[in-house]
């Protein structure tokens, strides 16, 4: 079982989804899981405009809230200051974006259902520092 819980084989799962997703969408997948000192990124992808910073949450079908609903100004904090290190190591000239993806689950089928992108899901001059 390679040591992986159930919760991170979903997660691992769900990041999958979000970065076909994102290749369908025309975007290219930069990185995954992008560690930092102040925390990770899910996945970083481009297109001819935008470095995208997404995190992706996968929750079952029958969960009580979307997965936008967990990602609080905490977690907001943490992927902008990571996405700061990653312009910077990486001297990227595009426009920076803050985007959630949403994937639905089904324990029951163990399948991805759906996957729901929110462009722009928050923004860096949002927070205060």
């Amino acid at each position: 079982m390679n040591g992986r819980t159930e919760k991170q084989k979903v997660g691992d799962l769900g990041e999958r989804a979000a970065a076909k997703m994102l290749e369908d969408k025309g975007f290219t997948v930069v990185t995954c899981n992008f560690h930092t000192r102040y925390g990770e990124i899910d996945i970083i992808a481009s297109d001819e405009k935008y470095i995208v910073f997404a995190e992706v949450k996968t929750r079952n079908i029958d969960s009580a809230a979307g997965g936008a609903e967990y990602v609080d100004a905490r977690k907001q904090k943490k992927i902008i200051l990571s996405a700061m290190l990653w312009i910077e190591q990486n001297n990227c000239d595009l426009q920076p974006r803050f985007d959630v993806v949403e994937v639905e689950y089904d324990r029951r089928s163990a399948s991805i259902i759906n996957t729901g992108h929110i462009e722009n899901a928050f923004d860096a001059h949002d927070l205060i520092f």
